[in-house]
């Protein structure tokens, strides 16, 4: 067992906690996750509250270990969602898209653990007064939306800023990202990509497919012009996506362009829907049980740190 603050305040063996992809993280790979001794996430995405007691439910059947909920903060759902986190009693949750600090009391009164994903500092300062447990500071390596900073430079000015405990993501998909990540100040990292490769993961083989071909040069960022940008593997609706932008299209037209396109690629539509994945896609080679990917990064992590890998990270 790794001990540092995030494997303490989580229960869980390793400081790896599963990225909240929507349509990706549903209850067998957050079960996997866990059961390998990160910490898994059901993704709610903008699923309604039904749909999330379910996975939550599901996952019990498949882990009697420690798993969370992300939260999205713009879903149309949250309200519901944050009460059935509350009512099974999930120990944490991630969040991302807002602010959480409407639901912190109930959370807290409940026993909750708040952990939102912040781009920047001045965000993350806010946070921590509101009374948030620690932070994973996301840089734009990472698929899905994203800020404009990268992880190697935001991940050290959150250290340095806050007092709570600051997990990496972006970019982070083996043990040498890991390794990286503990010396830039992180006490833990977030993974999404590399799991998208999971046995475990559910996600259409097409999908699968896509991120085991990425190169260096595979993702691109779609909505930039909307305020909402978005890191996703080339395809047919992304260069349809970059060329609307281009022309000047209205961000309400862009946006529509967008909607349900993630779904879409789920169920295995991959030219025509929107494959998130971020740039460490490059780095994904396999196809792994969760628990595999964790011990392999893990491993890797230890022999690179050397002398600096010590009980208490």
């Amino acid at each position: 067992m790794i001990k540092s603050r995030i494997t303490s305040l989580l229960g869980i063996k390793y400081p790896v906690i599963q990225g909240g992809m929507a349509w990706l993280a549903t209850a067998e790979l957050a079960a996997a996750v866990s059961n390998g001794g990160g910490l898994g996430l059901i993704a709610a995405g903008s699923a309604p509250g039904t749909w999330v007691r379910e996975q939550i439910q599901k996952a019990r059947t498949l882990t009697s270990k420690p798993f969370g909920v992300n939260v999205m903060l713009l879903s149309p759902y949250v309200d519901e969602v944050i009460q059935i986190v509350i009512e099974e009693k999930i120990p944490v949750i991630t969040t991302g898209a807002g602010n959480p600090g409407k639901y912190m009391s109930a959370l807290k009164d409940a026993g909750v653990k708040v952990i939102p994903v912040v781009n920047a500092v001045s965000l993350a300062k806010r946070l921590e007064k509101a009374g948030v447990d620690a932070v994973i500071g996301e840089g734009m390596e990472a698929g899905g939306h994203i800020g404009t900073e990268t992880t190697m430079v935001l991940i050290p000015q959150l250290a340095d800023a806050l007092q709570v405990p600051v997990i990496a993501a972006g970019g982070i998909a083996d043990g040498r990202g890991m390794a990286a990540a503990f010396l830039l100040g992180a006490e833990g990292v977030q993974v999404g990509t590399r799991f998208i490769c999971a046995e475990e993961c559910i996600v259409h083989e097409d999908y699968k497919k896509m991120v085991l071909k990425a190169t260096d040069r595979s993702t691109v960022i779609t909505g930039q012009s909307t305020g909402h940008p978005v890191r996703v593997l080339k395809n047919k609706l992304a260069r349809q996506f970059l060329a609307a932008e281009a022309e000047g299209v209205s961000p309400a037209e862009l946006e529509a362009m967008g909607a349900g396109k993630l779904a879409a690629a789920f169920h295995g539509d991959v030219e025509e829907g929107s494959v998130m994945a971020g740039q460490a896609a490059a780095l994904v080679n396999r196809i792994a049980p969760a628990a595999e990917i964790i011990a392999e990064m893990v491993g890797t992590c230890r022999e690179l740190l050397g002398d600096r890998w010590t009980a208490d990270l």
